[in-house]
């Protein structure tokens, strides 16, 4: 087994500048902040747009399923839903077949909310694409994916 790192200057500075977590963090941090700026007009941050996206299904998602898609815990999922919820966004039902579960659905203003924001999806999706070129594009998209799993 290696000897474990001594904390130095010198470690900080090789673990901060190769740290793929970090990397992925300050990525996400300033990609979210872009997408946010896009949304915040419609009173939306860019992480409740994803949420609501993944409600426009054929079939209405499980908490639990939208906690999956989304890579977050169902308490986390949960708090978010709610926040939509008071704004009349989306709405929560109990699932006929299995009544502990809860399916959540996008209601009218939320789609019209969603299709409002769909331009600014665009051009915050076009800003993003155009800091990578095409095939640093397709290796990024490679490298998440791998990383997702």
């Amino acid at each position: 087994m290696p000897e474990p790192l001594e904390l130095t200057p010198a470690v900080a500075k090789v673990i901060g500048e190769t740290c793929i977590g970090t990397s992925v963090q300050r990525a996400a941090r300033s990609l979210g902040r872009l997408y946010d700026a896009a949304f915040r007009p419609l009173g939306l941050t860019g992480w409740q747009f994803s949420l609501m996206m993944n409600l426009a299904r054929p079939t209405p998602p499980t908490v639990n399923e939208l906690a999956e898609a989304l890579a977050l815990d169902a308490s986390t999922v949960t708090t978010n839903i709610k926040l939509l919820e008071r704004r009349g966004l989306v709405a929560v039902q109990v699932d006929d077949a299995d009544r502990r579960a809860r399916r959540v659905t996008l209601t009218d203003e939320g789609r019209a909310l969603l299709t409002q924001a769909l331009p600014r999806w665009e051009e915050a999706q076009k800003a993003s694409v155009e800091r990578l070129s095409q095939i640093e594009l397709g290796l990024f998209r490679k490298a998440m994916a791998a990383l997702s799993e």
